[in-house]
């Protein structure tokens, strides 16, 4: 009787505990379905959800290993941002300095050879000497200098009127820049394409067996190579400018205002200054008579024939009156008685 009752209750409790499983089971399911649909609906899925929040820790920890403060997306930046600024430049730079200075051919030679000794490989590309008074001068000067030494060039010309012992002016002073990087590169990318396509061509000659595909061949050869020595003398152009930077100074003198002195009333007679002026006054008399003697014998192939004309028109006029007019009558004188 005992053993009856007991059995029944076995089982239900069995029952009710697998109930209480399932129940359970259920529910965490749901949690997990539940957390599953909330990250979907929110557009990423759950692995991509793991693997960025993953990336990012990883990205964490390298940046915190390396001492940096940002994630991948700014770790990307910035190796693009170097990689930018670790590209190759070219540069053409042109300097021109004007400056008034006493001596201007003083200051030309001084800055000529601190110039050439600074930079052994500078050139002179030009020098302009033009005289704008007595004993004065404004010279012209241009020089080719080392990309690598300009800015010594570039500090002693902008200070070079402000030294000790050095009386002048700082007029102008003007630098231009011009970035051909695109052009430098563009020129290279061509050049290789060039020979590229020159290669290939090359390969196509030697298995051509039809004469027309060779001319034809041989003409877009010709093409190219024409292409590559065009593109390979601009580049070497670029490579000279950007190497070597043009550097020109001008001087100008200081003029003296003043009017030069004249001599004085009372400097007394000097015969000399008498008789320089004198002869002075003959040799222009002498010149003028001079030139318009041979301005005469230029034009006398004209005043000779047309002087010849009117003689013989005149001699003729004088003939034909001659003979034209009556015979004078001989009057006879009246007879005396």
């Amino acid at each position: 009787m005992i053993s009856t009752w007991h059995s029944p209750r076995k089982s239900y409790l069995l029952a009710s505990g697998f109930l209480l499983l399932l129940t359970i089971f259920l529910a965490a399911c749901g949690g997990a379905s539940s957390a599953t649909n909330s990250t979907t609906s929110s557009g990423v899925p759950s692995s991509m959800h793991q693997a960025a929040y993953g990336g990012a820790n990883n990205n964490a920890g390298n940046a915190t290993t390396n001492g940096l403060s940002t994630g991948n997306a700014a770790g990307g930046s910035s190796s693009s941002v170097k990689k930018d600024v670790a590209a190759p430049q070219y540069i053409i730079k042109t300097l021109k300095v004007s400056m008034q200075v006493a001596d201007t051919r003083k200051v030309a030679s001084a800055i000529q050879h601190w110039i050439s000794t600074t930079d052994p490989l500078s050139t002179s590309t030009g020098a302009d000497y033009s005289q704008t008074g007595n004993n004065a001068y404004t010279v012209t000067l241009s020089f080719s200098v080392q990309a690598s030494l300009y800015p010594n060039v570039y500090s002693y010309l902008r200070d070079y009127s402000t030294q000790s012992g050095v009386k002048g002016t700082l007029l102008g002073f003007t630098e231009s820049v011009q970035d051909v990087s695109s052009d430098y590169v563009d020129t290279q990318s061509r050049i290789t394409n060039y020979k590229g396509e020159q290669a290939r061509l090359i390969q196509l000659m030697n298995k051509a067996q039809a004469m027309s595909d060779v001319v034809t061949i041989e003409q877009k050869l010709t093409e190219v190579e024409g292409s590559i020595e065009t593109s390979e003398a601009h580049l070497k152009s670029l490579n000279s400018q950007v190497t070597f930077y043009t550097v020109s100074v001008n001087l100008q003198p200081i003029l003296d205002g003043t009017p030069a002195p004249r001599p004085s009333v009372d400097s007394g007679w000097s015969i000399g200054s008498i008789f320089s002026s004198a002869f002075a006054a003959s040799l222009g008399l002498g010149q003028a008579i001079l030139t318009f003697l041979i301005w005469l014998l230029a034009f006398s192939i004209y005043i000779v024939p047309v002087a010849i004309i009117v003689l013989l028109i005149r001699k003729f006029r004088t003939r034909i009156v001659t003979l034209l007019s009556p015979a004078p009558l001989l009057q006879t004188p009246p007879k005396t008685e």
